[in-house]
């Protein structure tokens, strides 16, 4: 039998591509000898007739990007793509601040800092857009003197 057919055999029986099929050059002919896939198969047994691993792409420089982006390099002007609402939409950003200020709102409530009815319009100020941090409305409602139990707090503080 001629090398090339014992490879396709050699193939057929290791359920690999033909090129994936490597043979001992030492060994030649106890290879040309063979007659049968039996004989094959015993060449395999031998290691005389052996599969070549699979050729794979490395993952090294994707993971060393990765590293890069989370310690904030490769973030320059020249790598952003998209427009500014287009990597954080407008609604995105909305609906981090609108939950923030709510939140807040929220705890000022429960701490009985201020009472229902100015919980109820100040979430109506809120939803409006009005206010753009948590500071911004806390100072609003301080401001308006609506904050109970507030100048303990500051003489404590300093």
């Amino acid at each position: 039998m001629k090398v090339q057919s014992v490879k396709q055999i050699a193939a057929d029986e290791m359920k690999v591509g033909v090129s994936r099929v490597w043979i001992d050059t030492n060994s030649i002919d106890q290879v040309l000898d063979a007659t049968s896939r039996e004989d094959v198969r015993k060449l395999i047994d031998l290691h005389i007739i052996q599969k070549k691993q699979k050729k794979g792409n490395s993952n090294y420089r994707l993971k060393k990007r990765i590293e890069q982006l989370a310690k904030g390099r490769r973030r320059g002007e020249g790598s952003v793509r998209g427009t500014k609402y287009a990597r954080f939409p407008r609604k995105r950003r909305w609906i981090s601040r609108i939950r923030a200020l709510r939140r807040e709102l929220r705890e000022l409530k429960t701490n009985n800092k201020i009472d229902k009815k100015t919980y109820r319009r100040y979430y109506r100020i809120i939803k409006s857009g009005s206010f753009v941090s948590r500071a911004q409305l806390r100072n609003h409602i301080q401001a308006a003197g609506l904050l109970k139990g507030d100048k303990n707090e500051n003489s404590t503080s300093s």
